[in-house]
C-alpha cells in the first residue's frame, strides 16, 4: 500500500504504526507524531484510529515504571493509537513517539503494508 500523489502516482511504501498510551497523554503524542510526518493519507493529515481499552504490565528487575511498583501487577485503562506513515519516515516517528511518550519504555510496533496493486 502506497499513498498516492496528485496525479495517482505511488510514493513510499507506507508502514502502520500502532502504540499503547495513557489517555492522558493521547493528544500530545498524536501531535509530536504529526509533526514527525505520520500521519498523512493522500489529501488528507492528521489521520489516526484511536480506541480504548486496559493495558496490563508487570514491572522487573531495574524497571523505573511511571505508574505502578516493581514485581506488581498493574491494570489501567490505554488508548491504542494507529497511524500510517511513509516508510523512510519510519525512524523520526520512532523518535518522536519515544520522545513524547511518557512511559520508560513505550509498548508499539511497526507493520510494513503490503502494496494492494502487487
Amino acid at each position: 500500500m502506497s499513498d498516492p500523489d496528485a496525479e495517482g502516482r505511488a510514493s513510499a511504501p507506507l508502514d502502520v504504526l500502532v502504540a499503547y498510551v495513557p489517555p492522558s497523554h493521547t493528544e500530545a503524542l498524536l501531535a509530536a507524531l504529526f509533526a514527525a510526518g505520520a500521519g498523512a493519507v493522500g489529501e488528507y493529515r492528521e489521520c489516526a484510529w484511536v480506541t480504548s481499552g486496559t493495558g496490563r504490565f508487570r514491572p522487573v528487575g531495574a524497571a523505573r515504571p511511571t505508574v505502578g511498583s516493581v514485581g506488581e501487577l498493574e491494570l489501567l485503562p490505554e488508548d491504542r493509537v494507529e497511524l500510517v506513515l511513509e516508510r523512510p519516515l519510519r525512524r523520526q516517528v520512532v523518535a518522536a513517539l519515544r520522545a513524547a511518550h511518557p512511559y520508560e519504555t513505550p509498548a508499539f510496533h511497526l507493520i510494513e503494508s503490503a502494496d494492494p496493486d502487487a
